[in-house]
């Protein structure tokens, strides 16, 4: 009897989560300052639509999370020497990152934006493009004129300021572009770009020693998006759906 007793202890012990990813504190990537996604608002709290499912995530996930700032192009270099455990940050899911990180199960799809005077096509003139996004590297892949800033904040105010004559954008952070009102008097246009190269699924980085935490992150997008709270978060922040 008693060792049959051990043998339900045991059993029930093998199927709680891993003591280390309940316990211990997550150090997550955010970027700087990238509104819809990650940013600081009137109050001085840090949010956004990555930022809020970061934080569902960690909820569902039972652990706590304390979000760190970092510039995209640094991203997937962090998470690949272990700074961080995993990146709230919108990743298309390229073979070259798969290959230095782990990526999660696809939170939804992304397409990418050209805005410029109407009639200028894609690459016909100087853009401006966030450094380390697929952006930058799809207009130096291309040999378009491209100007590489820090967030897409600073973009906007380059096109703002007559730095660039255009920008290429992931589609989020495109509509909220479109609502700056300094933007206005430009009369940009957009164009949407479907290239294989700038569209794809969006997936959260992790650390590439860290598969438990990979399972687990995956179970709970599942969750969230099962429960409602994705769709909540999304309608929060972005005006139309991203699944």
């Amino acid at each position: 009897m008693l060792l049959r007793h051990l043998l339900v202890v045991l059993t029930a012990l093998m199927l709680l989560p891993p003591a280390q990813a309940l316990e211990r504190e997550l150090r997550v990537a955010v970027l700087n300052h990238s509104p819809p996604m990650s940013y600081i608002d009137e109050a001085g709290d840090l949010t956004g639509f990555n930022v809020e499912v970061m934080r569902a995530l960690c909820d569902v996930m039972a652990v706590k999370c304390v979000p760190v700032p970092v510039s995209l192009d640094r991203v997937v270099d962090a998470i690949a020497a272990g700074e961080f455990d995993f990146a709230a940050v919108s990743l298309l899911a390229t073979p070259e990152r798969r290959a230095r990180v782990l990526m999660s199960k696809p939170y939804y799809r992304s397409i990418s934006v050209w805005f410029a005077q109407p009639g200028v096509v894609p690459g016909g003139a100087l853009a401006g493009v966030v450094r380390g996004g697929v952006q930058a590297r799809y207009a130096q892949a291309q040999g378009w004129r491209s100007v590489a800033l820090e967030t897409h904040a600073e973009v906007v105010t380059a096109l703002v300021q007559g730095k660039v004559e255009a920008a290429l954008m992931p589609m989020p952070t495109a509509v909220v572009a479109q609502q700056d009102a300094r933007l206005h008097p430009l009369g940009l246009a957009t164009t949407l770009l479907r290239d294989p190269q700038l569209a794809g699924d969006v997936c959260l980085s992790v650390n590439p020693r860290s598969p438990e935490l990979l399972a687990r992150i995956n179970e709970a997008i599942d969750r969230i998006k099962r429960d409602g709270r994705f769709d909540r978060i999304n309608s929060r922040f972005i005006p139309f759906r991203l699944q």
